[in-house]
Parts: structure tokens; C-alpha cells; sequence
């Protein structure tokens, strides 16, 4: 299916890995021009030299200044941003009794500041030209908050309101906004994750796996691709009349509707 993005430019923040990376490859075998990010420049710039057309930006999103380094230099190569991929590490975990006050503002602050930033960024021109795409990457808690990750529930709400209230404003201009929230996928993070908790408990790996796979209703975690592919459909000239909703990529594993 040719989701007509060819020669669109697209940064995905994030992107040296995991989930990021995978959107990024995904839009690239679209024909997209891609902006690879992240803090390891020379992974970022390695990636990108594996893709048809793409830059790699060593950068910190969250650092003073990162979000127009982003797009400054996605400009400087590319000439405009039409599609923002919005991605970034979530708060640290803690239940409600742990946060304190600080928390509350470090957590909004990690998540919706920058995102926010590079939303002004680019936004403006993407409605001049009539067409743009922002899709923020995000996670199944802002559907059904998880209790260990308290901080996490605040920030990701917090975000996807200010996502839901600016798609309303932007759609007469050609420019959608939606999430596409992540259940358990197979990533080397979770690899590793799982191999560290083998290793303190002292069971096999594989059993811890096979536990925390049986609770998705598939009976297996997500691969990769499954999620980039939903990411690039939501991000191409297809989903045009999409915009201000949250679609879940998680197998099932949220109960709601």
C-alpha cells in the first residue's frame, strides 16, 4: 500500500532505538525523507546512514535549546518538517504515596515541555502548506493508569489534552494530531529488563517471559514492526480524516474499550 509520504520529511524523536527506530525505518521504506534523533549521535548518524534519505542528530530534546536544534537542522536539510513523530522518556516510576510536589512539576515538565516546543516549531508552517502530521508515541496508562507509575499517569494525560484541544484547532488547516499508545512490545530495553530481574530472582529468563506474555490476551508481546506500520499508516496522506483520538497498539491488553 503506498501511503504517498514519498519526499514528505518527517523528524522522529527518539529514534536510535526501540519503538522510535522503528518509526523512523518504517517512514524511510515510505519514501520519506527522515530525521533520526537521539542523545548517542554517532548511533543517530549510523542509523541514518543505513536509510534511503535521512540525517542523524546527536541532540537532547530536553536539554535548553534541543527542540530547535531538532528542526533547525531537519530544515537546513530537508526544508521543512511535514510530519513530527513525538517521542521521549517517560518520568521515573513511583506509586501516589511516593510523589511529592517537586515530582509533579519535574514530570510535566519532561513530557509536555518539549513536546510542546517542537509542536511550535514546525506547526505554523504545516499549516500554511495545508497538510502536516503529529503523532505522539505514547503508552496504554493514559487509558488505564498503572499503579507504579504514578508520575507517568500525570505527565502522558497531560499531554495527550493539550494533543486532543490543538487538534481540534488545527484540522480545518489539513493538520492532524493523534497518539498511538504502546502496550508490551519486544525490545531490547524489555530484553534487558527481563535478564536483570532473571538474574536477581534467579529464574530462567524464558519463564519470566512466558509470566508476563500471558497476561497480554495474544499471549505474546508485540514485535516492533507491528507498532511501527500502525505509526506510518497514522503518519501518511491515508489518514487524513483521522485526527484527536488515541489508538492503542497493545494486543488487547488494555480492558476498556
Amino acid at each position: 500500500m503506498d501511503l504517498k509520504i514519498a519526499g514528505r520529511t518527517a523528524v522522529v524523536c527518539a529514534s536510535t532505538s526501540g519503538l522510535g527506530e522503528g518509526v523512523a525505518r518504517a517512514l524511510a521504506a515510505e519514501g520519506a525523507n527522515v530525521v533520526v534523533t537521539g542523545r548517542r549521535a554517532e548511533l543517530a548518524k549510523s542509523i541514518a546512514a543505513q536509510l534511503p534519505s535521512a540525517i542523524g542528530i546527536g541532540v537532547d530534546m530536553m536539554s535548553e535549546g534541543g527542540p530547535e536544534q531538532i528542526i533547525q537542522a531537519a530544515v537546513d536539510a530537508f526544508g521543512s518538517v511535514d510530519i513530527l513523530v513525538l517521542n521521549g522518556p517517560g518520568p521515573k516510576p513511583a506509586t501516589a504515596l511516593d510523589v511529592t510536589t517537586e515530582d509533579i512539576g519535574t514530570a510535566v515538565a519532561s513530557v509536555v515541555r518539549p513536546q510542546q516546543r517542537l509542536v511550535s516549531l514546525v506547526l505554523d508552517g504545516m499549516r500554511e502548506r495545508g497538510w502536516g502530521r503529529i503523532l505522539a508515541m505514547s503508552a496504554t496508562n493514559i487509558v488505564e493508569p498503572l499503579p507504579a507509575l504514578a508520575l507517568s499517569n500525570i505527565g502522558r494525560p497531560a499531554l495527550a489534552g493539550y494533543l486532543k484541544a490543538l487538534a481540534t484547532q488545527v484540522a480545518p488547516d489539513g493538520v492532524t494530531v493523534n497518539l498511538l499508545l504502546a502496550g508490551g512490545f519486544r525490545t531490547a530495553r524489555r530484553d534487558a529488563v527481563e535478564a536483570t530481574k532473571a538474574a536477581r530472582t534467579g529464574r530462567p529468563a524464558a519463564d519470566i517471559q512466558a509470566e508476563e506474555a500471558a497476561e497480554v490476551p495474544m499471549r505474546r508481546f508485540g514485535v516492533v514492526h507491528e507498532f511501527a506500520d500502525v505509526a506510518a499508516f497514522l503518519c501518511s496522506d491515508l489518514s487524513s480524516y483521522m485526527t484527536g483520538t488515541a489508538v492503542r497498539c497493545d494486543g488487547g491488553l488494555v480492558h476498556s474499550l
